[in-house]
């Protein structure tokens, strides 16, 4: 018999170390985190201990992210109401750039529109090249990621040679891309790869609807 034929037998007879219950003290394992023999039922508690320890890690960890997904509601709700409120455009873009600056914390923000549709005046409807329109409309979601957009980055400005993440997030009527809504940031990881695009997207959505109602 060797250790698989024993692991094998234990595992078809459940009811063997209720049976010999004495063997949970007189048999001795080694201490999971030192050299010393302890007792089966001291082995077990010690992982029992660490399962838990791991659980409430990831308890911990479910709570946090909880909390973030509440904090981003409560800003995607006051930026919700705030766009809103906005009376004309003029009104509806300061909103737009000071709460993805301030409560978002988005160091950088431009906008594109360029459906023939809406007309006014300012570097939010200077012309887009027919190339930026064609990426903007084969996005399915939010890019996120290095900015590789060389035209979009200038729209930065003077950051635009600082910028090192961005999140592009077309602007939509029906299936119909008419703009473009693009962050950035100094810092490489601030929007990444993967990153979830949630509230990115619900952003888009918001901010579709605001500019449309307005100048559409």
């Amino acid at each position: 018999m060797n250790a698989d034929d024993v692991a094998r037998y234990l595992k078809q007879n459940p009811d063997f170390l209720a049976q010999h219950g004495e063997l949970f003290t007189e048999l001795t394992v080694p201490h999971p985190h030192g050299g010393q023999a302890i007792s089966l039922a001291e082995r077990q508690l010690h992982a029992l201990r660490d399962k838990i320890r791991q659980l409430e890690h990831k308890l911990a960890e479910l709570i946090r992210f909880g909390e973030e997904n509440d904090e981003i509601g409560e800003k995607v709700h006051r930026f919700s109401v705030a766009l809103l409120d906005s009376a004309e455009f003029d009104g509806l873009r300061h909103v737009l750039f000071h709460h993805l600056r301030e409560d978002f914390a988005v160091p950088h923000v431009s906008l594109r529109i360029w459906n023939s549709v809406i007309t006014h005046d300012g570097e939010d409807f200077a012309e887009v090249s027919e190339a930026v329109r064609f990426y903007a409309g084969d996005l399915r979601q939010p890019y996120c990621g290095a900015p590789g957009n060389i035209e979009v980055v200038g729209w930065f400005g003077e950051a635009a040679p600082h910028v090192r993440s961005v999140a592009l997030v077309p602007l939509r009527r029906g299936a119909q891309v008419f703009g473009l809504l693009a962050l950035g940031s100094e810092e490489a990881e601030r929007f990444y790869s993967g990153m979830g695009t949630l509230y990115l997207g619900r952003i888009g959505e918001l901010v579709s609807t605001a500019l449309l109602r307005q100048l559409g």
